[in-house]
């Protein structure tokens, strides 16, 4: 019986571990938009089927990536295409962005003969 109760307890704990996490990023949204300014802590953004701007502060820690690399804010142009996740504080927790070139045009080598 003894040895039974670390066992219980441990997977407990791992259990908990494995699903808080799950659980506070229910919450949070993924929205599909364009940049409309970036820099400074801040995105600015038009969301999919709307013109009207939003701005939202980008976390210190938040998740960038450009053409699926890594990439800094300051780095994202206006035009260029985003998938955002914002968590329950309006605050944008991870960017996923393609430029402009790659989000408009894609070519493959049979469009060029």
């Amino acid at each position: 019986m003894m040895s039974r109760i670390p066992f219980l307890a441990a997977l407990a704990v791992t259990l908990v571990a494995l699903l808080v996490p799950r659980l506070f990023a229910a919450d949070d949204k993924v929205h599909e938009a364009k940049v409309v300014k970036a820099g400074d802590g801040k995105l600015t953004l038009t969301m999919k089927g709307n013109d009207q701007k939003h701005t939202h502060d980008v976390a210190k820690d938040a998740k960038i990536t450009l053409n699926d690399k890594k990439a800094k804010l300051e780095e994202l142009k206006e035009g260029s295409t985003v998938k955002v996740t914002i968590d329950d504080k309006f605050v944008i927790t991870k960017i996923e962005a393609h430029s402009v070139a790659t989000s408009e045009y894609v070519l493959t080598i049979e469009d060029m003969t």
